[in-house]
């Protein structure tokens, strides 16, 4: 079911750019089982999986430090924040393929959204403050990176989401402006930053983080993949709904 909030010219992009977390894959079990791994290798408590599922989306090292901090433990000397982040580091990069998947109706839904009305090629791209060679990994593995120009990390920049060097990066490579580019995500980070760009947005209920879309509305909600299709198969999405 689309909610649109502001019409968006859907004929008109030529840039699509996705977050990854949430957007393109459900990743929450390995980045929780990640997480509660390097809790144990500090001797500490595990967290419950929702509440580390809420710590998701700033990259690596905020996901570290908000585990720590619930913990009581952020308040430790240096070593132990850079013990743990480099332990979680190192066991989700052999962890990060346990669990996770892309969502039903992605792969299918990349397939006919990269293509324009008019026949031209729609470049595509991602996006994430996952670090960037897991997330090439990833979407190595599960069939998504032959669908996208670029893929972006946490640490392919000066700065991370929702700064928009990354955006403004892709718009350049795709030559697109920000009114033909569209960030579609599952946060309100995604949607701070598609605005911080000039872009338009699109929020996604199904991911990690859909409760704080409430704090910062996108120009359009989605509640599955398939909806990406019905809004960019047809030549104007506008606010009659």
């Amino acid at each position: 079911m689309l909610r649109i909030f502001r019409p968006i010219p859907a004929d008109s992009l030529k840039l699509l750019v996705f977050d990854l977390d949430g957007t393109l894959i459900d990743s929450a079990q390995d980045l929780c089982n990640s997480v509660n791994a390097m809790l144990e290798h500090c001797h500490l408590p595990p967290l419950k999986d929702k509440q580390i599922a809420s710590y998701i989306g700033d990259g690596v090292l905020m996901l570290v430090k908000r585990a720590l901090a619930a913990e009581n433990a952020l308040d430790a000397d240096e070593k132990l924040l850079n013990e743990a982040y480099e332990f979680f580091l190192g066991y989700y990069r052999e962890h990060k393929l346990d669990f996770t998947y892309a969502y039903a109706g992605v792969l299918d839904a990349l397939k006919v959204i990269g293509c324009g009305p008019d026949g031209r090629t729609r470049a595509m791209a991602v996006l994430t403050n996952k670090p960037v060679r897991p997330a090439r990994a990833i979407c190595e593995a599960l069939g998504l990176a032959p669908y996208f120009m670029s893929i972006y990390g946490g640490n392919s920049f000066a700065t991370k989401k929702p700064d928009p060097q990354g955006m403004l990066a892709l718009m350049a490579e795709a030559g697109a402006k920000p009114e033909q580019t569209a960030l579609i995500g599952d946060s309100q980070v995604d949607v701070l930053t598609a605005r911080n760009a000039g872009a338009w947005s699109i929020g996604c209920t199904f991911g990690l983080a859909p409760q704080t879309l409430e704090a910062m509305q996108p120009d359009i909600l989605v509640d599955s993949p398939t909806d990406w299709t019905e809004i960019f198969s047809n030549e104007k999405i506008d606010a009659k709904r």
